[in-house]
């Protein structure tokens, strides 16, 4: 088993490691007593590790009790030798927070990780409280390698220039094997097959400058949720909770105290 070594400590955030059975999973936890008793968890995207969640993580910190995971193979967490699916992303998930002794949690997820949390909702629905899907994939219009890198192309050019050094260096951390791997089994997943069981409040959020996830494919997301409400954020690209971390926050805070039955926010229409 590799041993990890924990990252520099804030005051809002911790760096912690369990170990499971199968491989040590490190995370960061909130060290502010919470003045809500909810439990977030943020789940990071494919080509990063839980680095570029954490700007989200310390706006939420000071109210929730708040964890953020490197999934197996990313970060600080162990490194298989096998390449885990989103399916068995799922079930770590769930499997780590038996051993944290969490029985429930508002799952907030960017990219790759809405489709984890869909897994998730299908796997553990009694295990998740609400979930909020910011910039949800793939889009099912354009589910080729080719498409969806284009895509990622185009949108670097909108995100902080602080942002691509933590990219490129998670991306060499897990490696291209691992990377195209996990990229394979997000586009064979359906995460349109899942949407419509997941019987909790789920709130999808696009950035309007976002070029992955597509103003109709948000609509389709939302559309497909039984409970979805939507939220643009102005001028925003795709790593919403990176480039605009204070108004993620805000819209987390504001979707968790929100009553059910609340009016369904759409997306804008697409051009």
């Amino acid at each position: 088993m590799r041993k990890s070594k924990k990252k520099p400590e804030n005051k809002t955030l911790r760096s912690c490691l369990v170990e499971m059975q199968d491989y040590s999973i490190h995370y960061y936890a909130s060290q502010l007593v919470p003045t809500s008793q909810e439990v977030i968890i943020l789940i990071h995207g494919l080509a990063v590790c839980s680095r570029y969640m954490l700007p989200t993580a310390e706006h939420l910190a000071p109210f929730y009790q708040v964890l953020v995971p490197d999934l197996p193979g990313y970060g600080l967490s162990s490194k298989p030798s096998y390449n885990l699916t989103l399916p068995d992303f799922a079930d770590m998930l769930a499997r780590w927070m038996d051993c944290l002794g969490i029985e429930q949690a508002v799952l907030v997820g960017n990219s790759l990780g809405c489709q984890i949390i869909a897994q998730f909702a299908l796997r553990y629905p009694e295990r998740l409280m609400r979930a909020v899907l910011v910039g949800p994939t793939m889009d099912a219009h354009a589910r080729t390698a080719h498409q969806q890198i284009g895509r990622w192309l185009v949108n670097l050019a909108f995100e902080p220039f602080s942002l691509y050094p933590i990219v490129l260096r998670d991306f060499f951390d897990i490696g291209v094997r691992r990377f195209i791997a996990v990229f394979r089994s997000g586009l064979r997943d359906r995460i349109e097959e899942c949407l419509p069981h997941m019987q909790v409040p789920t709130l999808v959020i696009r950035g309007t400058r976002d070029t992955i996830v597509p103003s109709g494919w948000a609509q389709e997301v939302t559309d497909k949720l039984p409970q979805g409400q939507f939220l643009a954020i102005e001028g925003a690209a795709h790593d919403v909770n990176y480039n605009s971390p204070a108004r993620l926050a805000q819209a987390v805070q504001s979707f968790l105290n929100c009553q059910p039955g609340r009016p369904v926010k759409r997306p804008e229409r697409p051009d």
